[in-house]
């Protein structure tokens, strides 16, 4: 295809000298730097979108007729992409050369170069990417972006400079003009021109990026600006801790001497990386802290670092600073005796818990604090089905923290161990109060539920019927509206009693801007996203597709993101983009959403494997798929924190056991991560629990995520109206959670497909 309205490169490059990435001139610095500011402020969420520009129907249909010619790359770009294997380089190597004149072998070396960059061979990424190039089109900015990014990384400094000068002004439209700043900056750093460098960085600064902020921070160093260098690096190391730049930005400071001695801003960043679970990193942090704390602050860094200590798992260290530090403040002898309690749980000495309890009540009678410790104590006592000693912990979370965290819950707890425990009327109350005073909890479809079922066996089924109706329209795809359904069938046709506390409960409030599921067929970033699908090259067509959101608000974008996930069998992404997108999608009718919303919410990935596998063991294939969806969302990569594998997450003991049983040859573990077996072995497994609990599908989804030990042990404490009710007191939350929701999506996908 000839592209006669292109520009040489060598022109373009010429024509750009004056470009966003040239050198400013000093007398125009400030000007410009203000200009920059303003331009690049971040929007306001009330402004309206920018309007997109209108493209040539010949560019159009260029896109479209690439997209076509490229159908067979498809699959050898992805391989590459995914495994970057000798066989998949030859291969797409072998097409590119074959496509050599047209926009197929265009896209087959833009995925060359950019495999190459991947795997950090910078010098063989520079040939396929020059020739990438000469046709690019409406790529050409990923083909200079690419190129000049090799380039830098080769260590051919000035044939970077000169592939990304004028980037901006030669690709306004581009999703990669900050990631251009920061290579052309670092470029501009290294070739030693970091006074040119620093204005072209700072001029891009908002909205804040770690990477830019690194290169900022260099440049200035090496432009001899070292008091702003500094403060640029200590923003990265301090405020931005999790970042991978964080690291390097560190070694610059203590490289330059500018490290250390701000015990705040060290405390600060030792607490980011507490707060995000890095309790092991967060704990060196803190030990190095200590070298610096005062007499004063050292009470609060040593609790810090016991409470890291104790959530890593060493509670022996933990324990000992504990019990030798002495709280300057009420709050954080709190947090130190909950920290004293947690690891008294975790050592099953209830006498030393009782004591830390009581000394939290009296040490902090309103801390949060007592509420997780109140928690805590509710929790264990639950587990041990110590019911009415459980009812008391979680009836003082709720008279002393009735509108904390953890109030709605504790409320609920109190309610449902009531039953449980035979006491109706304060059961009955319970529940009314749950809809009465936290209308909006998770628990209020229980709560309609139970309360229901209580109407029911006091003969007033006309108040059942009002319950259960409620909790159809409400809450339409939850567990407990299929249950409802299931009694309103049994009950007398008769009119419903109505109860004006149901009209507490707020209408569902859902945005219902889901609009076209097609993109527009003019809409240039769609026609790019698919393209760029077919090289294999995904992260970047749904940075096309969130960019081409963000300009016109359209919807349509959303689903065109959850399709090239599905194209390129990444179910559990497209789910989760959707969940995200719709959270409340179980309380909507199947006709509420677009039809390409359900079946990328509910897949049906390897079907056929899966209704032979099902078939094969006697179950519901849906049923199997509700759980394949809930153990891994159709990953087949998934591996768990416990080394459970695949998408049935079996863990290798379960995997190895059923192999020799149905002697599967050459077996290994690495297997459970194909499809077919892992189904094979699944279904086999999930049957055998099914088999052991009588055909009661409710223990045996228990019994698959929690161990059919603490089922039979949960059985055996207590007798139960129906399956139902034990569900409901399962102690686990994950595990309870866990079967409501594969009894819940076994039904919607019933309702979407019909026949298996």
């Amino acid at each position: 295809m000839r592209i006669r309205f292109l520009v040489p490169v060598f022109l373009v490059v010429a024509l750009c000298v004056s470009g966003v990435f040239a050198a400013t001139p000093k007398s125009s610095q400030k000007k410009a730097s203000s200009a920059a500011k303003s331009k690049t402020r971040p929007k306001s969420k009330t402004k309206k979108s920018k309007k997109k520009k209108k493209v040539s129907a010949v560019r159009i249909r260029r896109m479209r007729r690439a997209f076509v010619a490229s159908t067979e790359l498809k699959p050898m770009a992805r391989q590459l992409l995914d495994s970057r294997s000798r066989a998949a380089y030859a291969g797409v190597e072998a097409y590119g050369r074959k496509h050599a004149h047209d926009d197929a072998g265009m896209l087959a070396n833009l995925a060359l170069g950019y495999a190459h960059i991947l795997d950090h061979e910078p010098a063989q990424a520079i040939p396929p990417l020059r020739a990438a190039q000469a046709r690019a089109g409406d790529l050409s900015d990923y083909a200079v972006y690419f190129l000049g990014s090799a380039c830098q990384a080769a260590g051919e400094t000035e044939a970077a400079l000169q592939t990304l000068r004028g980037f901006e002004s030669r690709f306004p439209d581009s999703i990669f003009l900050r990631d251009a700043v920061v290579v052309y900056g670092n470029a501009l750093v290294t070739s030693g021109r970091a006074p040119e460098a620093v204005p072209i960085l700072q001029n891009n600064r908002l909205p804040t990026r770690s990477d830019l902020e690194l290169a900022l921070g260099r440049a200035l160093l090496r432009a001899g600006d070292a008091a702003r260098g500094a403060d640029v690096l200590r923003h990265i190391y301090y405020s931005m801790p999790l970042a991978g730049e964080a690291a390097e930005a560190g070694a610059l400071l203590r490289a330059a001497g500018g490290l250390g001695g701000n015990f705040a801003l060290e405390k600060a960043r030792a607490d980011q990386i507490a707060q995000a679970r890095r309790f092991r990193d967060a704990a060196q942090e803190y030990r190095e802290l200590l070298k610096m704390a005062s007499a004063e602050d050292r009470p609060s860094v040593e609790v810090a670092l016991a409470g890291a200590l104790h959530r890593s798992g060493d509670d022996r260290q933990a324990r000992d600073i504990l019990e030798h530090v002495a709280p300057a403040s009420a709050e954080l002898n709190a947090e130190r005796l909950f920290y004293l309690l947690e690891i008294a749980r975790s050592d099953r000495d209830d006498g030393r818990l009782a004591s830390i309890l009581s000394q939290l009540r009296q040490a902090a009678p309103a801390s949060t604090w007592l509420e997780q410790g109140l928690l805590t104590a509710g929790n264990m006592l639950l587990l041990r089905n110590d019911y009415d000693p459980a009812i008391d912990a979680y009836r003082e979370i709720h008279q002393r923290f009735g509108q904390g965290r953890f109030g709605a819950y504790a409320h609920w707890k109190v309610a449902w161990l009531s039953l449980r425990q035979g006491r109706v009327e304060a059961a009955r109350r319970g529940f009314e109060e749950q809809i009465a005073l936290y209308p909006t909890s998770p628990q209020v479809p229980a709560a309609l539920y139970w309360r229901a079922r209580l109407a029911e066996e006091e003969h007033g089924a006309p108040r059942a019927r009002a319950y259960y109706e409620k909790l159809t329209q409400r809450f339409r795809n939850y567990y407990y509206a299929e249950l409802a359904r299931e009694r309103l069938r049994e009950l007398q046709a008769q009119a419903a009693d109505p109860d004006p506390l149901l009209d507490k409960i707020p209408p569902l409030r859902i945005s219902n801007n889901f609009g076209d599921t097609e993109p527009p067929a003019d809409d240039l970033r769609a026609q790019k996203a698919r393209l760029l699908g077919n090289g294999g090259l995904t992260e970047f067509a749904i940075r096309e597709l969130k960019m081409a959101a963000q300009e016109d608000g359209s919807a349509w974008a959303t689903i065109e993101m959850a399709r090239l996930y599905r194209q390129n069998e990444q179910y559990h992404r497209a789910l989760e983009l959707l969940k995200r997108t719709v959270p409340a999608y179980f309380s909507l009718e199947l006709e509420a959403l677009p039809r390409p919303y359900w079946e990328d919410l509910f897949p049906r990935p390897w079907w056929t494997d899966v209704k032979h596998y099902a078939g094969a063991n006697q179950l519901d294939p849906f049923l199997v798929a509700s759980l394949i969806r809930q153990e891994s969302e159709f990953n087949p990569a998934a591996i768990s924190g416990a080394n459970a594998l695949g998408l049935m997450q079996l863990l290798p003991s379960t995997g190895r056991k059923l192999a020799r049983e149905m002697k599967v040859r050459r077996y290994s573990n690495q297997q459970l991560l194909t499809p077919k077996l892992n189904l094979q072995l699944g279904t086999r497994y999930f049957r055998e629990l099914v088999d052991h609990f009588n055909g009661r599908l409710e223990y045996a989804l228990a019994a698959y995520n929690a161990g059919s030990d603490r089922v039979e042990s949960w059985l055996a404490a207590g007798n139960f109206r129906d399956p139902q009710e034990f569900v409901e007191s399962i102690p686990f939350t994950e595990t309870r959670e866990y079967v409501q929701a594969i009894l819940r999506n076994a039904v919607v996908y019933r309702q979407l497909y019909g026949k298996p």
